[in-house]
């Protein structure tokens, strides 16, 4: 197994099947170069357009169609001091009564401390002036080529993942996505240094990062994207209205209960009706995003 040191030149703002960036091998780690969801590098150069541009795609020798690759989040880095959220709250998560008295758009800049762990918003209103919270580097867009020669804007997401803006998409978090495409043409990017459930404000604390990841494929098929992590599983559904998004996720997690839990439907329902957790990953972008989860410690497996 090896390990890739990878500096992009072009990126990409949509994910399909466009020529790889690099070949790897199962199992191997890529450690790679990502802009901010605006185009900005490490030294807020501009060298990309709107919206969230990505790195790659990645080559996955020996993924085939009906597989799944797994993505190990090893680690997460920004690589410069400084990001950017806008405010007010989104309009697809305000009243529309509210929506007559929101406040224009405005961009904001936060100051990253790696040595502290915080961020902080420079000229803060008074009220925020201790408001330091941790921080919380996640992925925002990543996933693989879809299926049918399709190629889906990074402002979305879908069954090959996507824009999900899911927060536990994190250090530690394994994320498994079906495999359409020869090589899976793995793609990623969007890197958030901090972000609530939602993305309701329509911006994590956007930034530019080193990432790394190990990629590997799994001989199994799954229709939408999982994760895992030491404590839980989870799937994740991509669609709106956020109903559907969430009927995804469930089924999904129904169908991993019976396939490696020895879970039949009956008794999958018995269990994650008095376990299962839900999150919002995205409730701004054109698809939504819900995660179901449940606790390995209700689990044994098959």
């Amino acid at each position: 197994m090896a390990r890739h040191i990878f500096r992009p030149t072009r990126y990409h703002n949509t994910l399909g099947t466009a020529e790889p960036c690099l070949r790897v091998a199962d199992g191997d780690i890529i450690v790679a170069e990502t802009v901010d969801a605006s185009g900005l590098d490490a030294h807020e150069k501009p060298v990309a357009s709107r919206p969230n541009p990505m790195t790659g795609p990645f080559f996955v020798e020996g993924a085939e169609p009906g597989d799944t690759l797994a993505v190990e989040i090893l680690r997460l880095t920004p690589n410069r001091r400084t990001g950017w959220t806008y405010s007010p709250l989104a309009l697809t998560v305000l009243d529309p009564a509210a929506i007559l008295e929101r406040p224009k758009q405005e961009r904001a800049i936060w100051e990253i401390n790696a040595n502290e762990g915080t961020v902080r918003l420079q000229d803060a209103p008074a009220a925020l002036a201790g408001f330091t919270p941790p921080l919380a580097p996640m992925i925002g867009c990543f996933g693989v080529a879809p299926a049918g020669g399709e190629a889906i804007s990074t402002a979305t997401s879908g069954p090959h993942g996507g824009n999900m803006d899911y927060r536990r998409f994190a250090p530690g978090t394994t994320a498994w996505f079906p495999v359409a495409v020869p090589g899976a043409l793995f793609y990623l990017g969007d890197g958030h240094a901090a972000q609530g459930d939602g993305e309701i404000t329509g911006t994590g604390i956007e930034t530019s990062f080193e990432m790394e990841v190990r990629l590997s494929v799994l001989k199994r098929r799954i229709k939408w994207p999982r994760a895992e992590t030491a404590e839980e599983i989870i799937t994740l559904g991509n669609a709106r209205p956020l109903d559907q998004a969430l009927q995804h996720a469930t089924t999904e997690m129904q169908a991993w209960l019976g396939e490696d839990y020895g879970l039949d439907p009956r008794a999958a329902a018995h269990l994650m009706g008095m376990v299962v957790r839900y999150d919002v990953g995205n409730v701004f972008n054109p698809a939504y995003t819900v995660a179901c989860r449940i606790a390995k410690k209700w689990l044994t497996k098959a």
